[in-house]
């Protein structure tokens, strides 16, 4: 529940605590006393947007916090832990920062935390009912909420989403593959061709760099045959190194075994001429090889140019890449060829999830179904004693052709006050006055299976008075039982049920107008009371009926 409220420079506020307690307590002050605001400040707390002109002039921050017992709600400890946020066990504070240069900071005891994630907290602990709110009851998806609400559908919803989610991405899934399919059916030819060109082509991956060097051969066959004939005949001269080198090995052999320097000079001189006669081999075996072969040069510059002509083409530097893309278009007919297969087993997987989520979409409406006798029931009870003698209700539950992210069923309430007139969607039918006891009548329907701690009531009484009033302040008081209920009243016989009232009033004394908010005690009450029982000028009959109205409360 709501244990404190703490507001900072907002709007009329320079400064405002409040401590609230649990039961059924209420809020009056007069039209534009800044309940409202009171109002707007707590909305804060729970993910609303922030405007910076709600900051109170001159000021540079305001501060909003709210204090909430959770003792009795230790189901909140795995949110706690979901989310790595400090759990204090019996107290939960939230705060909101606003600063006049547009920047906004929420915190969960005091940790840094997302607007996304206090909204999603703060539903768990508080409702909100503003006048505004009213306009739900025209609203399908809030009809169909409360029915889930009151079925306790939560876990049948999860289930059915699951299915829901996994067929939708099935669908999506065969949509992409048959368009990718029709694609690749259209270019089916082009590929086929491409693939079959560069097939052709029997591209080998280092064929361009052997080819270049054997052009650079054979375009030089003659000057590489001269030259290394000339090469050789130096090298086999008997006046040039060979044989010399040859003379020098013969006189080291014989005064090696003299001087012991002289034997590495004999090995040293050893192996150059192995080495030389290995090159001159290797010369004489390359320059028989070389000829001069117009039509090999011919073949290699025309295979070069065919290569070329493909990497222009296909916008790549080498064969490897044309390598590349000739597989990957093999693999793109292989594809073509197997999306018959593909579509028909994704078929085949969509028509068992379809099977699925229309089972799991009856079983969310048998269970909405089970719920209706219980919610017509219920509110029809409570009309009655609001002062709807001649009440009809009914929950109509319409199928629908297609499935939604909430099953296949549209909620719609249907309503009637008076004999003999059919009954019709709420919002087409029932007065201000009529609504306001639906909504309040509903919303004590469902605060108890929501499992909320607090629920607070903005003028929920709009368009009531007298004896309606007085029924719908018990009915509040019947809510307050099992959790903490707040309501901002105009009406007396509503104010005179609480077990705490507080009163919201300005201050003009100084120098900007304040507003401030009070807890009263008996004397202040009564006043309080007679004062909206008959105005500024307070009768002594409007003093006795207040006095009246409290110990009947």
């Amino acid at each position: 529940m709501l244990k404190s409220l703490h507001i900072s420079n907002y709007a009329l506020i320079s400064e405002l605590s409040i401590n609230f307690e649990a039961g059924f307590s209420v809020i009056t002050g007069e039209t534009g006393a800044g309940k409202s605001i009171i109002l707007g400040a707590l909305s804060l707390i729970l993910g609303q947007r922030a405007d910076s002109k709600s900051i109170k002039i001159d000021a540079d921050k305001c501060i909003i916090e709210a204090e909430f017992d959770i003792s009795n709600y230790q189901h909140l400890d795995s949110f706690f832990a979901a989310n790595e946020l400090d759990n204090e066990g019996d107290t939960c504070l939230i705060r909101r920062e606003l600063t006049n240069s547009g920047k906004s900071r929420a915190f969960i005891n005091d940790t840094p935390v997302s607007l996304n994630l206090i909204k999603d907290l703060s539903n768990r602990l508080i409702d909100i009912h503003s006048q505004h709110e009213n306009l739900l009851l025209s609203n399908v998806a809030y009809q169909l909420e409360v029915v889930d609400t009151i079925a306790q559908n939560s876990n049948v919803i999860a289930v059915y989403r699951q299915s829901y989610s996994q067929w939708r991405n099935l669908q999506l899934e065969l949509k992409q593959l048959q368009k990718t399919a029709e694609k690749q059916a259209s270019d089916l030819d082009y590929i086929q061709f491409q693939f079959q060109q560069l097939s052709d082509a029997n591209l080998v991956e280092n064929e361009q760099v052997e080819l270049e060097l054997e052009q650079d051969t054979l375009s030089h066959s003659e000057e590489i045959k001269s030259e290394l004939t000339k090469a050789l005949q130096l090298l086999e001269d008997e006046h040039m190194s060979l044989p010399l080198l040859k003379e020098s090995i013969s006189a080291l052999s014989h005064i090696k075994n003299y001087i012991p320097t002289a034997n590495n000079w004999y090995e040293r001189l050893q192996s150059t001429l192995i080495e030389i006669k290995d090159i001159s081999s290797e010369m004489t075996s390359f320059e028989e090889r070389v000829e001069f072969n117009p039509t090999r040069l011919q073949w290699v510059e025309n295979r070069l140019s065919e290569l070329f002509t493909l990497q222009k083409k296909y916008k790549v530097l080498s064969v490897a890449e044309l390598i590349e893309l000739r597989d990957n278009f093999g693999k793109q007919l292989q594809r073509i060829e197997s999306f018959d297969q593909e579509l028909d087993a994704l078929i085949i997987k969509l028509d068992a999830a379809h099977v699925q989520l229309n089972s799991d979409a009856r079983l969310l409406t048998d269970s909405r179904n089970k719920a209706i006798q219980p919610i017509e029931s219920f509110l029809i009870d409570q009309l009655s004693k609001l002062g709807m003698p001649n009440i009809q209700f009914q929950v109509a539950i319409l199928a629908l052709t297609d499935f939604t992210e909430n099953g296949r069923d549209e909620i719609q309430f249907l309503f009637s006050a008076n004999k003999n007139r059919p009954v019709q969607p709420v919002a087409q039918i029932a007065s201000g006055g009529e609504v306001s006891r639906l909504m309040l009548s509903i919303k004590s329907l469902v605060a108890h299976k929501a499992d909320l701690p607090s629920i607070i009531f903005d003028e929920i009484d709009t368009g009531v008075s007298g004896e309606i009033a007085h029924r719908m302040g018990e009915i509040m008081q019947a809510m307050s039982v099992d959790m903490q209920v707040i309501t901002i009243t105009h009406l007396p016989q509503i104010a005179a049920k609480g077990v705490e009232h507080y009163r919201v009033y300005k201050d003009d004394s100084g120098n900007s107008t304040q507003t401030h908010i009070q807890r009263l005690n008996s004397v202040e009450r009564i006043n309080e009371l007679a004062q909206m029982l008959s105005g500024k000028n307070i009768t002594e009959a409007a003093l006795r009926n207040a006095k009246e109205l409290l110990i009947n409360g």
